[in-house]
């Protein structure tokens, strides 16, 4: 596949830079750690007010901008270049979960809402390693013209910041979709404390919560929940490109300042070796990321499988999350023994990478989706 960006999405990626430049500053990130959300809210209002990112993927018609995957993936590798404490890969998470449904009414609702910043989270899952229909502890039983749901739902981004929670629960051997207000009775959201402090997540406790007939916004989604994952897991691995990037950048800036012995330490062969390491895990993730956005993209248009995208999106993870981790934890020993100190903002990406890398399975786990892949179309040739 030969890809390159066109005039337009070089120009969204130089305006993500600059915009971000200014307003995800390390003194803004870090105040953002030490607020009871986690989040900045300033800079959210800015990125839904005056750049419109939040609406990147929602539809025209619901008052989004219409675009695809790799419009989302050049915005979310600068945020994660930057740690921008700012919610929008839960809400555009959010975004692909409505779009499963966008012919409910509620849920084309709730696409305008996201368009204009509100922040709206997916809750799915109890435990790891199962993110989808397997881990999910939370069920719901039709009562008339009503629904009861219970149970637990872990690990929902931005959860307790969010204006809506949508919900999804067992129904038979299957899934449905919900829609949930934080204040509905029954339901407790509590934030669970998380390594990175920017990048905060909720618990949900449901105990009997009743919600009328349409806030049901699909009674049939377990399939669309696995796509759902899949679409999220590229979008992670977009904030996991850049956060290894912005690893990379900061330790060869301190390398070729640094002196020791009466020259700096980046003139020494092994520090050179480190850092082409670096670089090689970058380059080779980056490129899956652009390939998986593409598969993303035509899947959205109806031109892929669910399996190219689960394959896409495995090949990305398993490389992203390996290049986020190494690349922080090498320039964490590049720097030496400060890197690990508040002063530095190296042991904050490294912090992003370790969160960021279990969310939605580890590496190992999708090098095993993948070989389970891979093997199933040997069976199948061999047949």
């Amino acid at each position: 596949m030969k890809f390159s960006f066109t005039d337009e999405q070089l120009m969204l990626r130089e305006s993500a830079e600059g915009f971000l430049s200014e307003y995800a500053t390390s003194a803004a990130v870090r105040q953002a750690m030490a607020s009871p959300s986690g989040t900045d809210e300033a800079l959210w209002q800015r990125l839904a007010g005056e750049m419109y990112w939040p609406a990147i993927v929602v539809p025209e018609d619901c008052g989004g901008l219409g675009l695809g995957m790799v419009e989302a993936i050049i915005v979310l590798e600068q945020l994660g270049r930057r740690l921008a404490p700012a919610p929008l890969l839960a809400c555009t998470q959010s975004v692909l979960a409505l779009r499963t449904v966008a012919e409910n009414p509620g849920a084309r609702a709730l696409l305008s809402q996201l368009a204009q910043g509100q922040i709206i989270s997916l809750a799915h899952t109890a435990a790891r390693p199962h993110w989808g229909l397997e881990g999910m502890a939370v069920s719901a039983v039709q009562q008339g013209q009503h629904w009861r749901l219970a149970g637990e739902a872990r690990f929902v981004p931005a959860g307790d910041n969010a204006g809506t929670l949508l919900v999804a629960a067992r129904i038979g051997s299957g899934c449905g979709l919900f829609k949930l207000s934080p204040g509905e009775s029954g339901l407790t959201v509590t934030k669970s404390p998380t390594l990175d402090q920017t990048r905060p997540m909720a618990t949900l406790q449901l105990s009997g919560v009743e919600i009328s007939e349409a806030d049901c916004l699909s009674e049939c989604w377990s399939s669309q929940l696995d796509t759902v994952l899949n679409l999220t897991r590229v979008l992670v691995g977009a904030e996991q490109v850049g956060c290894a990037q912005a690893s990379l950048d900061q330790s060869v800036a301190y390398v070729g300042e640094r002196v020791q012995f009466g020259r700096t330490i980046a003139s020494y062969q092994a520090i050179k070796h480190k850092a082409a390491d670096m670089m090689l895990k970058v380059e080779s993730a980056r490129s899956l990321l652009c390939y998986a956005a593409c598969v993303g993209d035509e899947w959205l248009q109806g031109s892929a499988s669910a399996q190219e995208l689960t394959e896409a999106a495995a090949m990305l993870a398993s490389s992203a999350g390996d290049a986020a981790f190494f690349c922080a934890g090498t320039g964490i020993q590049l720097h030496g023994g400060v890197g690990i100190t508040e002063e530095y903002d190296i042991q904050l990406f490294f912090k992003r990478a370790r969160a960021m890398e279990s969310y939605l399975g580890r590496p190992d786990e999708h090098r095993e989706v993948i070989a389970g892949l891979l093997l199933d179309k040997v069976d199948s040739d061999a047949a």
